[in-house]
């Protein structure tokens, strides 16, 4: 077994025993979801998350597409937001006004239909800067449990924003922070784009009945 194969089946196995030590003991037994609920509570999420292009706007990046995520790696971000583990004073604001219902129901909303895996991505072979990544995203960019979130189709800036984070201690996952130490500025950039373009691809939730877009 190669030392990058190696690395990669460390790093899996760590996350797995981090992560799931820790959402284990937030979510025992995590409520189940209930997407028309979710809808209502939704509603200023949308604002952001509901409309093609939106960035956020100091610093300036793109707000993630949520449709297509893992339901239960969206209750983990949020629960993040609400402790302060991620660093963003509108999503702790948010997130700290929602019950874990509340975030079980969203969660399901915007998540819809997650992606899955395509047999013909099998033999995709990410770069040697996301080899590590592929051990829990997955080559394709779908993660390979509900608590890593899927990266295929995600806005380039946004990952390399979420990397620059982990780095800077904006988010303190202690997994990504030791991963994320270990990458130069190119090895950022070149992980965000490979992802970025995987498919199948997350999108962005429709608002209501129309698409909108921030270019319009």
């Amino acid at each position: 077994m190669g030392s990058g194969v190696r690395s990669s089946v460390l790093i899996a196995a760590l996350a797995y025993s981090v992560l799931g030590s820790a959402v284990s003991s937030a979510q025992d037994q995590p409520p189940a979801g209930n997407a028309e609920r979710g809808k209502t509570l939704a509603y200023t999420c949308l604002g952001c998350h509901g409309i093609d292009g939106y960035k956020n706007a100091y610093p300036n990046y793109s707000v993630p597409k949520l449709e297509g995520q893992h339901q239960e790696y969206i209750v983990i971000a949020l629960q993040a937001y609400r402790t302060g583990e991620r660093s963003h004073l509108t999503m702790h604001s948010q997130a700290s006004s929602l019950s874990d219902q509340d975030m079980a129901d969203v969660a399901a909303y915007f998540a819809g239909k997650p992606l899955t895996a395509s047999p013909n991505n099998a033999a995709n072979k990410p770069p040697k800067a996301a080899e590590q990544c592929a051990a829990c995203h997955g080559p394709d960019g779908v993660g390979i449990m509900g608590q890593y979130p899927n990266l295929a189709g995600q806005h380039a800036d946004y990952l390399r924003r979420a990397l620059t984070e982990y780095r800077s201690g904006g988010r303190k996952n202690p997994i990504m922070q030791g991963f994320a130490a270990t990458l130069k500025p190119e090895d950022i950039e070149t992980v965000a784009e490979y992802y970025s373009k995987r498919k199948p691809s997350l999108n962005t939730v429709e608002h209501a009945s129309t698409r909108f877009s921030a270019n319009q």
